[in-house]
């Protein structure tokens, strides 16, 4: 192996940094001793700068030497300085050390993002400076949706900054490939921000996000619904959390790589709307974002398709140029939700008795959490046609199936409704799922908790506890929850 640069051996001779503070306004560590190497960075911090920068490391030289650039790089920077610190910079400045010496400079540049993830992720809810609107938070998740989101506000002129959170992950399931839960998403998104020139944060909301989603999703289980997890996220979580950090941050804007459009409404301010790409649209994932969040966002991939952007992402050599799509349930990991829900929800296989629509047993199953409505595979009665299922109680542990015909659905009540506009008496279009069929429906009574749709040719597979979007021209003017099917009658 050859000799280390001679920057190398400077910072190992005179190392800057070296040492500890007495009361650090931030900590971060990366590595561990067992395996050879330990990085831990100290940091004080104060009117938007690091006034101090301290470290300790245990291990190769290389690891040392990149603490102490560090070190030398961030004190007395701004905290926008610090957050574009990366592994490529540390490597330049210690002379280049080689495939098999980066891992020191990685080290070091994570340990110093653990930190300022420490300090940023204590502080959210306060506003650190004043937003300004050219200033743009992008929620970046690893993937090459959200990094080419950044990189076209980069190329737009705008001063952009990506945000990841760090979100809760089943630790007893192995993450499936596709989670956007996983650290090495993390570690993705990092590289990406930096490849384009941008600072990156990253904030540990995973105690949050297993109360508000998780809990919720669990719950919702348990109570015999089928709840949609990811419009619980963006509605009430991450755009919430991704809006405190623009604060912090100084942000006016927020950004994602979601594949949609925003539109104006008659009565002032932003709805969402759906994508120039209808077989992309993601518009139904937003459709709970409060409307105070809507009149601030940007969504640069609304009229691209998804080979437009892998494009751009391979032309700008991104990091996740190849990286797979997530999986739409993150936290759940592999083995599915049944797993998950015993582990989590104490739901455990119970037997009960699987109906008819008159009533007779024809089977029996394992749960009915285990349940959709809608749901064919998997129920395991011989029936003379194939059996779906109609309806599960919680209470009696029992599901009803029948034939698909009997899942015709014309009239769907939602709860807890959130208006854009004011729905009127021509007909909707209506979506009842993610993937779900083009749909056309009139309002037929609109309350503050609660609004009817007759839908104009029956539907079916309609879940209690998934979402039911409106939409007029393209535009979301209102959406809520579904509580119960009103079957037709035969």
């Amino acid at each position: 192996m050859p000799p280390y640069p001679e920057a190398v051996r400077r910072h190992i001779a005179r190392p800057v940094g070296a040492g500890r503070l007495a009361n650090p306004d931030a900590i971060g560590e990366s590595g561990a001793a067992s395996c050879g190497d330990l990085v831990r960075i100290e940091l004080s911090i104060a009117d938007d700068r690091v006034t101090a920068a301290r470290f300790g490391a245990f291990g190769c030289p290389a690891a040392t030497a990149a603490a102490s650039a560090a070190c030398a790089r961030i004190e007395g920077a701004s905290l926008d300085s610090a957050l574009r610190l990366s592994t490529t910079m540390l490597d330049g400045d210690l002379g280049g050390l080689g495939e098999d010496r980066i891992h020191g400079p990685a080290l070091v540049a994570d340990a110093v993002a653990r930190a300022l993830e420490d300090w940023f992720t204590r502080g959210l809810g306060t506003t650190r400076r004043p937003r300004a609107e050219r200033r743009v938070a992008v929620a970046m998740s690893g993937g090459v949706d959200s990094a080419v989101a950044a990189l076209l506000l980069v190329r737009a002129g705008l001063d952009v900054v990506g945000v990841t959170m760090r979100l809760w992950h089943d630790p007893q399931a192995a993450a499936a490939e596709r989670s956007c839960c996983s650290p090495e998403t993390v570690q993705l998104a990092r590289a990406s921000a930096h490849a384009i020139g941008i600072g990156h944060l990253t904030l540990d909301v995973a105690e949050t996000f297993r109360r508000e989603v998780v809990e919720s999703f669990v719950a919702g289980y348990r109570a015999g619904i089928t709840p949609n997890p990811c419009v619980t996220c963006n509605g009430q979580v991450r755009f919430t959390l991704l809006d405190q950090a623009a604060a912090a941050l100084g942000a006016g804007r927020l950004a994602s790589g979601h594949y949609a459009r925003t539109a104006a409404v008659a009565s002032g301010g932003q709805t969402v709307a759906q994508a120039a790409d209808s077989e992309k649209d993601q518009s139904y994932m937003l459709s709970h974002l409060p409307a105070a969040l809507i009149d601030r966002l940007v969504l640069p991939l609304g009229d691209l398709t998804k080979d437009e952007v892998r494009r751009i992402a391979a032309e700008a050599a991104l990091p996740c140029a190849s990286a797979v799509e997530s999986q739409e349930v993150c936290f759940v990991g592999e083995g599915g939700y049944v797993p998950f829900l015993a582990r989590h929800g104490g739901l455990t296989a119970h037997d009960g008795p699987i109906l008819d629509r008159a009533g007779a047993q024809v089977g029996t199953h394992g749960g009915y959490w285990r349940y959709t409505v809608g749901q064919r595979r998997g129920i395991g009665v011989a029936t003379p046609e194939p059996s779906y299922v109609l309806s599960t109680d919680q209470a009696t542990n029992t599901i009803v199936v029948g034939p698909r015909a009997a899942l015709a659905q014309s009239r769907v009540q939602l709860e807890h409704p959130i208006v854009r506009e004011a729905p009127g008496d021509e007909p909707l279009e209506v979506r009842l799922r993610y993937r779900g069929t083009r749909l056309w429906g009139i309002c037929t009574t609109m309350t503050d908790d609660r609004i009817d749709v007759e839908l104009s040719s029956p539907a079916d597979g309609v879940a209690p506890g998934q979402i039911a979007a409106l939409y007029r021209d393209g535009r979301l003017i209102a959406s809520g929850r579904i509580v119960r099917p009103e079957f037709d009658e035969d």
